[in-house]
């Protein structure tokens, strides 16, 4: 079994979590819907539903296995909710973020790689 999952922080290639997509099939770079704010979290972002803002990502096919290692990583079903999208390549999750919001800098252009942020940070 396999599911497709959208990922927009540091799960993304040339992040400090992408060796977690290790073996996932890599289908392309994708564009939401302008329906989300993007909040920086300190170390990686967090996408909130209700925004008007498009976010920039990549989709992959995932195992079960890989995705049990995300939902660990992102702290599901605690900090963060997943619900499916449209994508070119099918439906896909997107993690959102559910934690505290306030006072939490927003990143305008929805593209977590394309902004100014403090160092690396892994959680693995």
């Amino acid at each position: 079994m396999s599911d497709r999952v959208f990922v927009y922080g540091t799960l993304r290639r040339g992040e400090v979590n992408h060796h977690l997509m290790s073996g996932a099939e890599y289908c392309g770079e994708h564009v939401t819907l302008p329906r989300y704010r993007m909040i920086h979290l300190g170390a990686y972002p967090g996408v909130v539903e209700g925004g008007n803002t498009a976010i920039v990502g990549e989709i992959y096919r995932v195992n079960g296995q890989q995705f049990t290692q995300l939902d660990r990583l992102e702290d599901y079903p605690r900090l963060y909710n997943r619900k499916l999208i449209p994508t070119p390549w099918g439906s896909a999750w997107i993690y959102t973020y559910r934690g505290v919001r306030n006072g939490r800098p927003v990143i305008p252009g929805g593209d977590w790689l394309g902004q100014q942020r403090p160092g690396p940070f892994s959680l693995y």
